[in-house]
């Protein structure tokens, strides 16, 4: 065989090689959860939230979110609280428009006296706590 092809073929499999390291460093690694504790505290949190009981969405709301804050704390998010950890993991998650949304009613419903969601609110704000746990692959 031509030296040049033999050269040719090393040249090859090295940059294939080097392009699989390089996708191997640069993908986002997952992190592990036992989403058997994960998909039991969320089954918890779907059956308290009664759709005639409006009592029930704002402690729905807020344990959502304190579940997702848990996962990310588990991944060692950076962060001194959810928002910051929330911004510095924004590429986990395929609906951040919709998780951060859903934060912003937990923090209404801790910070602002007398605010209750809505139902659809409140209904959405969950199904975005979902999404995320699902993007996490912690549920």
């Amino acid at each position: 065989m031509n030296s040049s092809i033999i050269f040719l073929l090393i040249a090859i499999a090295l940059v294939g090689v080097m392009v699989f390291i390089a996708i191997s460093l640069t993908s986002k690694k997952r992190y592990s959860f036992e989403k058997e504790e994960y998909q039991t505290a969320w089954l918890h949190i779907e059956n308290s939230f009664d759709k005639n009981n409006p009592a029930t969405f704002s402690t729905a709301i807020i344990e959502a979110d304190k579940l997702l804050d848990k996962a990310l704390l588990e991944m060692s998010a950076p962060g001194k609280n959810m928002g910051e950890r929330l911004k510095k993991s924004e590429g986990y998650f395929s609906q951040i428009n919709s998780v951060w949304h859903a934060h912003k009613i937990r923090n209404q419903i801790a910070h602002e006296h007398g605010f209750k969601p809505e139902y659809l609110q409140a209904k959405r704000a969950l199904a975005s706590f979902k999404q995320a746990l699902k993007d996490l692959e912690a549920i």
